[in-house]
């Protein structure tokens, strides 16, 4: 008889499925709106912070589930990585709920992907990491090799959009704000990360030192 699946083994699995989902509709609908070609389209698609980590996210949980013995799915199982991708989802959250959300205003099913996105992946996934908490404790120095993905993908958004004119978020629109304003924006980001990223591991310390 197969084995019962668990409270959090059925969370993963639903996280999985609705990543991948939400993924793939957002394209679609990119596709149905889009006044550029595929390959552009295609390009800045996977252009934005936002459809990377889901991305992130929607791999993580499928090696979970799928792969949890091969290299990809023991690279995923690192308390350090699952830490790592609940980090980048809550920015996601965070950013678009504080300073993006108003800019538009999705409807129907527009709307649901954009929640979907948004807001719920981001808390089933930091309900997920929290029931991943175990007596591995987290070193405050994994924050830094944590900085490296938003570092890479803001040296790719300008230099993107230095050629290309492309920049998927307002706040690092050298065209309009200029080098110094998105700098300065990017480094607020970066502390975001750095805080929130030592209250991930604030917490892991507190439940591991309790659980021992």
């Amino acid at each position: 008889m197969d084995r019962m699946i668990l409270p959090k083994e059925s969370l993963v699995v639903f996280i999985a499925l609705l990543s991948w989902i939400a993924i793939i509709a957002q394209f679609l609908i990119s596709i149905t709106s889009a006044t550029i070609s595929i390959a552009d389209l295609v390009v800045r698609f996977f252009s934005y912070f936002t459809i990377l980590t889901n991305l992130m996210v929607a791999i993580c949980c499928s090696s979970a589930v799928f792969f949890p013995n091969n290299i990809i799915g023991r690279f995923f199982a690192k308390p350090a990585v699952i830490t790592a991708v609940t980090l980048y989802i809550l920015i996601v959250g965070l950013v678009y709920n504080t300073v993006l959300r108003y800019l538009w205003q999705p409807v129907g099913i527009t709307r649901l992907v954009d929640e979907m996105l948004h807001s719920i992946i981001p808390i089933l996934v930091l309900i997920y990491w929290w029931h991943s908490l175990d007596k591995a404790v987290l070193q405050w120095r994994s924050v830094f090799s944590w900085l490296l993905y938003p570092l890479f993908y803001l040296l790719y958004t300008l230099w993107h959009g230095s050629f290309s004119g492309f920049y998927p978020y307002p706040f690092v629109d050298v065209s309009v704000l200029g080098v110094n304003q998105v700098l300065t924006n990017s480094l607020i980001v970066a502390l975001v990360f750095v805080f929130i990223g030592l209250l991930l591991i604030l917490i892991n310390r507190r439940v591991a030192k309790n659980r021992q």
